[in-house]
């Protein structure tokens, strides 16, 4: 469809003939299409917003976690990934313009920086090279200062105000869930803002992720070498997670303050869609897990089959799934 741009999955007309579905807009797979779309969203904000400080850092967290930055190994984490990453970013892209289109102001360097926050949120979990023993899962407790640290090494590098890399540390403090927020100093009432609608990001992309269930099986793995809860199986785990959603729902209205709102502003603006289609993504997942589990026959491998991920998993860490 002339006009069409190549980061969107669907035009809008061509999506009105299809089922709307969050999968649907925006090839989740290719970190380039992602990038495009949030530079559209930043466009809508501010027309001449400048994003060459935002390429940069996104190009320097793709070469991270591919194993191209100098003194890091790749990523080895198979759910904290790349893809992880770039999910959470286009999230965050989605609530500023959201909230934007509810009337907050944040000046351009404090988008910049709170979007940069997000693509360095977890790269905690990436090895330095000369760390040889597991993987970056054994980082899971202790990850998020580890991000916040290298946010600071980056900005100095790239000789940000110490205001912003402040500012960008306590955003990715957000992220952790045993945070308490009233023990937060936030430099401002919009950097605490911002610092909610991150952890916001980081809870919706991964829960509204098509193949989100799949990946639990990685969580799993990743909790399991991160001495993290006690967990028998991967079916103890998934069984488990069912009271995640609950807990999910519960931080996202009360301890992040609710501002997931701001999807519905930026759905309906961007693609005339009158609905959150996170939202809508994390209660399908929650059905279908609550349905399965209930099955007297449920396994992994006979009820999760998108994307081939329990293969991918079963060739990792084995058949029997402990």
């Amino acid at each position: 469809m002339p006009g069409c741009k190549a980061s969107e999955a669907l035009c809008p007309g061509e999506r009105m003939m299809t089922e709307t579905q969050l999968a649907n807009l925006v090839r989740m797979d290719s970190p380039e299409a992602v990038f495009e779309e949030v530079v559209t969203i930043l466009k809508m904000i501010l027309p001449s917003f400048e994003s060459t400080p935002l390429h940069e850092a996104f190009e320097t967290v793709v070469r991270l976690f591919r194993g191209q930055y100098p003194g890091y190994k790749a990523c080895n984490t198979q759910y904290h990934n790349l893809r992880h990453t770039t999910d959470d970013f286009l999230a965050m892209a989605r609530l500023i313009h959201g909230s934007t289109l509810q009337g907050h102001v944040f000046s351009p360097s404090l988008i910049t920086i709170a979007l940069i926050a997000t693509l360095f949120h977890d790269v905690g979990y990436i090895q330095e090279t000369e760390d040889r023993e597991g993987t970056g899962a054994k980082y899971t407790i202790g990850h998020v200062r580890r991000s916040m640290d290298f946010l600071e090494q980056y900005g100095r590098g790239k000789g940000l105000p110490d205001q912003e890399i402040h500012a960008g540390r306590t955003m990715i403090l957000c992220t952790e869930l045993g945070t308490d927020f009233s023990r937060i100093r936030f430099p401002s009432k919009e950097v605490e803002l911002l610092g909610r609608m991150l952890g916001t990001a980081d809870l919706l992309a991964q829960m509204a992720d098509r193949t989100y269930l799949e990946k639990l099986l990685f969580l799993y793995y990743e909790f399991k070498e991160g001495r993290i809860g006690d967990y028998e199986s991967e079916e103890d785990f998934l069984r488990k997670s069912i009271s995640f959603f609950e807990f999910a729902k519960d931080r996202l209205k009360n301890t992040l303050g609710g501002v997931d709102r701001f999807m519905l502003s930026h759905f309906a603006h961007r693609w005339g869609i009158h609905t959150d289609l996170y939202r809508e993504s994390m209660d399908r997942h929650h059905m279908y897990l609550e349905e399965i589990l209930q099955k007297p026959d449920f396994t992994p491998d006979s009820y999760l089959k998108r994307d081939g991920i329990v293969k991918k998993v079963r060739a990792l860490y084995g058949p029997n799934g402990r």
